[in-house]
């Protein structure tokens, strides 16, 4: 196996994320106020929304917790879920998609709905209901502040194989901008929970670097709860793009992304077959990544004479200042040609800190490389990743 020391040079360039003015401070906000992000939804209760045209009414104050109404995740997760990363309140949605039937659960319905904002959930009768795609779905910016889908455990968005799902992007001037400082603001807040993504496909779409097959997001907050995504792809060839199922870049004040209870299986791209970001953290609870690949070649920075890519079979993350939390959690049988079969995690400054908890890693191979004693991880951060009552082979 090549020596650690042999890698540093892999992995460590990182994309530049255009900045909408970056001397503008970051806003601050009081905690608890409609403006705090991801307000908590149980104990206190969840805070109101605004009531000006951004958003829907206020949920009730004490919302009863959503049950378990998908099959996604690791079933024997005990890992505590905070209070900000459960699932949203849905009780008193802003809008419906679809009248009770099948038919009336279109794609146009749905692009329409996440364009207004709000709490969205869906009635597409008792069965179970695959909803295709014509367009992506694109979350306008100024509508919210939370926007939510709902799919009640019943609904899967099908991309069909020729499209992104779902989008969001806060320095996306067509989406509108909202604030002076688009990359680091606090809404749109957009939660998925209770949903299928299916055959979700952005391959040719390179806008800010590419990726992210179901989902793309920058800025804002971003969470995923019980939901599964199965079957994604983004380009096979790029040395830093990635995310086949989601792609995230900028969360506001570096606040993490939540993967809550969710799935991700047989995604396929050139870097992070599942999940992918840029300078982003992210905490994994209770969810289940499995058989997803990382299929572009020559690693990052790329190798003279190779297209790039290759690295993070279910996980890859670069950047600076970041960290992964990784609990509860099984990674299983995912692959990369280059490295971290995995995960991938580079800090280019070396300050970023991963750790893992009671999960099972098993059967991630590393095509090339990896770090030693960390079976189908490649990492490079502040200090060697902090594994507690888990299983790595």
């Amino acid at each position: 196996m090549t020596s650690l020391a042999a890698l540093v040079v892999l992995g460590v360039a990182t994309a530049t994320l255009p900045a909408c003015a970056p001397n503008d401070p970051a806003p601050t906000f009081e905690a608890g106020s409609s403006a705090s992000p991801m307000a908590p939804t149980s104990g206190q209760g969840e805070a109101p929304e605004a009531r000006d045209g951004l958003g829907g009414p206020g949920a009730s104050a004490s919302p009863k917790p959503a049950e378990k109404v998908l099959a996604a995740g690791n079933p024997n997760g005990r890992a505590s879920v905070p209070a900000e990363a459960r699932a949203v309140d849905t009780s008193k949605p802003t809008r419906t998609v679809g009248t009770g039937t099948p038919a009336s659960c279109t794609s146009a319905a749905v692009v329409k709905a996440v364009a207004a904002g709000g709490v969205i959930t869906f009635n597409c009768g008792p069965a179970p209901v695959t909803i295709k795609m014509t367009a992506t779905a694109k979350v306008r910016n100024a509508n919210g502040p939370k926007v939510v889908l709902d799919g009640g455990g019943t609904v899967t968005l099908s991309g069909q194989g020729q499209r992104r799902i779902l989008y969001m992007n806060t320095c996306d001037e067509a989406q509108g901008f909202t604030t002076s400082h688009c990359q680091n603001q606090d809404h749109p807040q957009l939660t998925v929970q209770n949903l299928t993504f299916a055959d979700g496909n952005s391959t040719g779409d390179k806008a800010e670097g590419g990726g992210g097959g179901a989902i793309f997001v920058r800025g804002g907050r971003f969470k995923v709860v019980n939901s599964r995504f199965v079957r994604n792809r983004c380009d096979r060839t790029g040395p830093d793009l990635g995310g086949a199922a989601i792609r995230v870049l900028s969360q506001h004040e570096n606040k993490p992304v939540y993967v809550v209870g969710s799935t991700f299986d047989g995604g396929s791209c050139s870097n992070g077959g599942a999940l992918s970001s840029i300078g982003v953290s992210w905490v994994v609870l209770n969810s289940l990544l499995k058989n997803n690949e990382a299929i572009g070649s020559g690693a990052n920075p790329a190798k003279s004479g190779t297209p790039g890519g290759g690295s993070g079979g279910a996980i890859y993350c670069d950047g600076n200042e970041f960290t992964v939390r990784i609990a509860g959690t099984i990674i299983e049988n995912n692959k990369a040609n280059e490295g971290g079969g995995a995960v991938f995690f580079v800090s280019n400054n070396r300050t970023g800190t991963m750790k893992i908890e009671n999960s099972t890693l098993r059967r991630n191979p590393s095509g090339k490389f990896e770090t030693r004693g960390f079976p189908g991880i490649f990492f490079l951060g502040a200090q060697n990743p902090t594994v507690t009552a888990s299983k790595l082979t």
